[in-house]
């Protein structure tokens, strides 16, 4: 393989999926254009960060973007053959009412619509979520949740589930154009994502994401997945021809009540135990949710 590895660009290198691709491609040996969106509560500790590695990086280009200004997007692209999509609250106020979920919707079109005007574009990896495909009145009745699986719109209004309506409505709108643009792309659904300081880089989508926790658990569909092994598998889909569709990303799935203690101690002090608390029993709920697309993809690595 070619010593020299092509330009490539994450989109929105500021949230906490985005930087750690970012720091994954860099360590290929890949030149990444960092797009940043404008955050409306000034400028976050990853932004910091990423202005920071520029000074030393010469493979790092830095971009400012917003992405309901599609000619922004289009600037950041030039030269990239792959565009990796990881849009998420760009205010830091979080999900709370159909207001937010437009706009990541009118974003992920403009997102898509740049790639298609993009010479040489070769692949779009879309960040997803598994509340993307969760979400369905009597999904207990069913015995597998897998890739073909989306969240029901109406239920998602009907809880209130805003995060999970943005990433559903989001998701399906950039398959929508990509198709229709003949582009091609790979969306990946993550479960709630864990890793270094993600409650103090990440705290409004993972309370998004943890809105009816309670329920997920029961239905068997609550996953969480390390996001370095996140953004290995990014950066995996990118490379590997043969990938296509959607991919379901989680390292393992909660269905005990001492792997929800852990994951709430992984989220602390997002979300905390009541003082003393000791696990109660050892009940263990079904496990719906299924990945073997993902097994396939990094069959033979490290994170097998």
């Amino acid at each position: 393989m070619d010593n020299q590895k092509p330009s490539v660009c994450v989109l929105d290198a500021s949230t906490y999926v985005g930087f750690w691709i970012l720091k994954g491609l860099l360590s290929r040996g890949y030149t990444v254009h960092a797009a940043i969106q404008k955050n409306a509560a000034g400028e976050t500790e990853i932004v910091k960060k990423i202005r920071e590695m520029k000074k030393v990086e010469e493979r790092l280009l830095v971009f400012t973007v917003d992405v309901l200004d599609y000619h922004s997007i289009i600037v950041a692209l030039k030269g990239c053959c792959a565009l990796f999509c990881c849009l998420d609250d760009s205010d830091g106020y979080g999900y709370d009412d159909d207001t937010t979920v437009d706009l990541e919707v009118r974003g992920a079109i403009n997102v898509v619509e740049a790639c298609a005007q993009t010479h040489g574009m070769q692949k779009i990896v879309f960040n997803s979520s598994l509340t993307a495909a969760v979400w369905r009145e009597n999904i207990c009745s069913e015995e597998e949740v897998d890739e073909r699986s989306w969240s029901d719109q109406a239920y998602c209004r009907k809880l209130k589930l805003w995060y999970a309506l943005a990433k559903t409505l989001t998701e399906q709108a950039a398959w929508a154009l990509a198709m229709d643009r003949m582009l091609n792309m790979v969306s990946i659904n993550a479960g709630i994502v864990v890793g270094p300081s993600v409650a103090q880089h990440n705290p409004c989508s993972t309370m998004s994401y943890l809105k009816e926790a309670a329920q997920m658990y029961e239905n068997g569909v609550l996953a969480f997945v390390d996001v370095n092994f996140l953004a290995e598998v990014h950066i995996r889909a990118f490379e590997n021809e043969s990938t296509c569709g959607r991919y379901f990303c989680f390292n393992k799935i909660v269905n005990t009540e001492e792997e929800a203690v852990k994951l709430v101690r992984s989220l602390s002090p997002l979300i905390s135990l009541p003082p003393k608390y000791e696990c109660q029993g050892n009940e263990v709920q079904s496990e719906r949710l299924r990945n073997k697309k993902l097994n396939k993809l990094v069959e033979g690595t490290a994170y097998e």
